[in-house]
């Protein structure tokens, strides 16, 4: 049994945050320290946050070792997160070190606990008003009753510290003292929930009771959109904060949050933890904090708050599960709704996978038995599932340069004239997605990327979607130098608005796409204005499919149904299948009727008629057997290997290198393919190749890619990465 505890001068092993993948050697404090106990330790001129990890290697001169600076005031790491640490590193190939910084991004934690000052909207008017003034107190406004530190507030407004005070001194801004970091107020499961249906309560019940049983289990709760599941899974919450244990919803999207608290809070009295980049670092703080010590009994977040230090996590739901946002693809590469399973089954909680179109690999773990599964199969109350219905872009007769067919025109105008909501849906951001020259056919590129450059009309701006690069549209072409030949090619979401506001002059617009928003909380207070009636005509992308309901909604109108069938991605039926259904589901959520249009130009193609069709279990059957077939996931294994370099040739050489040494991968019975240019070959000025790495389901697949990438020495500028279970292949 591994020692708990260290007395003063012990050798411990400290894990830090810092990239030197090892745990180093340091005596124990003035008074000792527990295993788990989070330090600031000295590391060269610095002083580093670390975590006790264990019993000192003793492979260094004793008297060259330093002392443990001090020890935190917060809840030592427990047994199980450290686990769990070591477990999704040893999956991901991530070095400690990365995953450490996973579970500590929250700020000032090595602050001994104290007072602070926090700034608030106060009860007056300042003498006068200038613009830096106007944008603390709009920043005030926009974030409710939230505190500020004085530093938040001003990087926030954009302003310096005086401005601030000078409003404090006037009274139009309000300075209080408070403590750092304050318990949550205790939730009560005992208040009544909704009244649920037959079919939601059975569920209900079976969720309770195995929350109840206090071991590991997965359940896939599949349940049609509009169908309850999230007043179903709150059951599952409430059974587990009667025993007193800790619950934990991950959402896909910030969006979500607001509509979610407002739920949680009338069930249970009082609003969650919550913990995502919309939230101030002070409230991170917080949340991280009270975790820990058990102060906060449920925490609603985004994919990162897997990695917040619960003291006796008992649930854990994924909401939305298929959703790809929740794999991260950078730093470290890990698939939250796969990690969910792993803590849960190391805390001995259990795990609620919900969406109306899982993912195929958690609808085979339900088919092979591994998870149970619990099926809604009918809308809430006297809403009913849209309509659907496809429109033949073949036979429209549409003029160049429109998008919008007369078919989804003179559905939109029924609505219009029924006081009813209507949706144009197509998942491209920006004004068009290529800008081209007419005279020498130049398409603008990015400097840095091999991607083109997107137009953003109402920014006025060209931007590179990978990189973020923007500069202004030119009007003189950049190649030829030929001038007002420019032309926009293509349709986004915003050149759909543009077309919907000539089409329906009258309506009232909102244009809902992640890159319209300064913030988390604009993007809220638009999605709440919609929902309260205050527009006609939605048009949006992806975002406006994750969950959200609008009761006036009555037609979704896809734009380009095609769209996601381009390519050859993996993953890209199931896709389409899934942000179709989803999006349509948007349709008659209410008392009223809904319908669904699809424009497509095929509409014959197998996806196509599955979605219309809405056999669903006919759809993940087919894509299962076509899968099976050829042994790709969820029934064999795959990895990325990404190579990037300021200069091509050096990843080329290192990829064809490393495919022509592949004996530790064959002896598995794996295959290499490539190296090839990644689809996006340069991001940032750094060339990217690809191989992937196919092997059976059973290979022990991360052992081997370690010793087969180990053996190779990186040269300089050369980076690589392995992608475990890869999601998307750019």
């Amino acid at each position: 049994m591994s020692q708990e505890y260290f007395d003063e001068g012990e050798l411990v092993g400290v894990l830090t945050a810092e990239p030197l993948d090892r745990v180093l050697d340091y005596k124990a404090p003035e008074g000792g320290c527990w295993l788990g106990a989070f330090v600031e330790v000295p590391l060269g001129p610095r002083k580093v946050l670390g975590v006790v990890w264990g019993q000192g290697r003793g492979d260094w001169d004793i008297a060259k070792v330093r002392s443990v600076r001090r020890v935190l005031d917060v809840a030592p790491m427990r047994t199980e997160l450290r686990e769990f640490l070591e477990k999704a590193g040893a999956y991901t190939l991530t070095p400690m070190a990365a995953m450490l910084r996973l579970a500590t991004r929250a700020p000032g934690l090595s602050d001994p606990p104290s007072m602070r000052k926090i700034y608030r909207l106060g009860a007056t008017e300042p003498d006068r008003m200038t613009d830096a003034r106007r944008r603390v107190l709009e920043t005030l406004a926009e974030y409710g009753g939230l505190g500020f530190t004085l530093k938040e507030l001003s990087d926030l407004a954009g302003v310096t510290a005086s401005v601030v005070k000078g409003l404090a001194a006037q009274g139009a801004v309000e300075e209080a003292d408070t403590p750092r970091d304050t318990p949550y107020l205790p939730l009560n499961p005992a208040l009544p929930s909704k009244a649920l249906t037959p079919d939601q309560e059975l569920a209900a019940k079976v969720l309770r009771e195995a929350v109840r049983s206090g071991a590991y289990g997965t359940t896939l709760l599949k349940g049609v959109t509009g169908s309850g599941k999230t007043e179903v899974y709150l059951e599952a919450v409430a059974a587990c904060l009667k025993a007193g244990r800790q619950a934990l919803v991950l959402l896909p999207e910030i969006a979500l949050t607001n509509e979610f608290i407002h739920r949680v809070e009338e069930r249970f009295g009082h609003p969650p933890a919550e913990w995502h980049s919309g939230v101030t670092m002070t409230e991170r703080r917080r949340c991280w904090k009270m975790v820990g010590q058990g102060a906060a009994q449920f925490v609603v977040g985004a994919r990162s708050a897997l990695f917040l230090p619960f003291r006796d996590l008992g649930l854990i739901v994924v909401d939305e599960e298929h959703d790809t946002s929740y794999k991260q693809e950078d730093g470290v590469l890990y698939n939250a709704r796969d990690m969910a399973v792993l803590r849960a089954s190391l805390n001995k909680a259990q795990v609620v996978l919900a969406s109306a179109t899982p993912s195929l690999e958690s609808w085979a773990n339900a088919e092979a038995g591994k998870y149970a599964r619990l099926d809604l199969m009918a809308r809430f109350g006297a809403a009913k599932m849209p309509e659907m219905a496809a429109i033949d872009m073949r036979a429209e007769d549409l003029p160049g340069g429109a998008w919008i067919s007369p078919a989804l025109q003179g559905a939109v105008h029924q609505r219009l004239r029924d006081g009813e909501q209507s949706l144009l849906f197509l998942n491209r951001r920006g004004y068009a997605p290529v800008t081209l020259c007419r005279a020498c056919g130049e398409q603008v590129g990015c400097d840095h990327c091999d991607a083109r450059m997107v137009e953003h009309r109402f920014q006025k701006r060209l931007m590179c979607h990978q990189c973020g690069e923007t500069k202004p549209v030119p009007d003189i072409c950049p190649s030829c130098k030929v001038e007002g030949k420019m032309a926009a090619v293509g349709p986004g979401v915003e050149r759909v608005a543009e077309e919907a506001a000539r089409l329906f002059p009258d309506a009232r617009m909102a244009i809902l796409s992640s890159d319209l928003f300064g913030s988390a909380r604009a993007l809220k207070q638009q999605i709440e204005d919609i929902a309260a009636g205050d527009t006609d005509i939605i048009i949006g992308t992806q975002l406006v499919a994750k969950g959200h309901n609008f009761p006036r909604l009555t037609l979704v109108g896809v734009v380009d149904a095609d769209l996601g069938l381009q390519g050859s991605d993996l993953r890209a039926a199931e896709r389409t299948f899934q942000l179709m259904r989803q999006v349509a589901g948007r349709a008659g959520r209410a008392d009223r009727p809904g319908q669904a249009l699809l424009q497509t130009f095929q509409p014959e193609h197998p996806v196509i008629r599955s979605i219309l069709s809405g056999d669903e279990e006919g759809f993940w059957r087919a894509e299962a057997a076509e899968r099976e077939a050829t042994a790709m996931p969820p029934y064999g294994r795959l990895a990325g290997i990404i190579i990037s370099s300021p200069d091509a040739a050096a990843a080329f050489d290192l990829g064809t290198y490393l495919a022509r040494n592949d004996g530790v991968l064959r002896a598995l019975g794996a295959v290499v393919y490539g190296p090839a240019p990644a689809p996006i070959a340069r991001v940032r000025g750094r060339h990217r190749v690809r191989l992937l790495v196919k092997a059976p389901k059973a290979a022990a697949l991360q052992g081997a890619i370690t010793q087969w990438v180990g053996a190779v020495k990186l040269p300089r500028d050369v980076r690589l990465s392995v992608d475990i279970d890869p999601q998307s292949f750019y």
